[in-house]
């Protein structure tokens, strides 16, 4: 392989890096974890009408765990499935009506997942225990 490398073959040996909890990730967070480098994120917004993150007053884009899923699957459409732009634009119309697949995250942390899912079992019961107090 020659020095540089191609998109591809840098996705491919790029670290998953798992997101911080929190509501929305830059752009650079974003490429951190999907190995796709910012400029082709931003081409994608203008190519995927799906895609579509929040930006801030600033211009900043925020994207939201969603938007990761989508340019994973977008991702995966174009570099694994073989689509081209095209193609993978009319894939995501057929599925446009339907929830999208549900993608095992390559950096979902097994640890992290069952903290957030015992805080929202104490969350509930401290509802309940409110509730039940009245």
């Amino acid at each position: 392989m020659s020095t540089t490398d191609t998109g591809i073959a840098a996705a491919e040996r790029a670290p998953m890096e798992p997101p911080q909890l929190k509501l929305y990730h830059s752009i650079r967070e974003v490429s951190e974890m999907t190995a796709v480098k910012p400029f082709v994120l931003r081409f994608w917004e203008s190519e995927f009408p799906q895609l579509r993150p929040k930006t801030t007053r600033g211009g900043r884009r925020q994207y939201r765990v969603d938007d990761i899923k989508l340019l994973l699957l977008i991702k995966k459409l174009l570099y694994t499935d073989g689509y081209t732009i095209d193609g993978a634009r009319r894939r995501l119309r057929e599925i446009k009506d339907k929830e999208l697949p549900q993608m095992e995250l390559p950096f979902a942390n097994p640890r992290r997942t069952a903290a957030v899912a015992q805080a929202v079992a104490e969350l509930r019961d401290l509802v309940r225990f409110i509730d039940n107090g009245r």
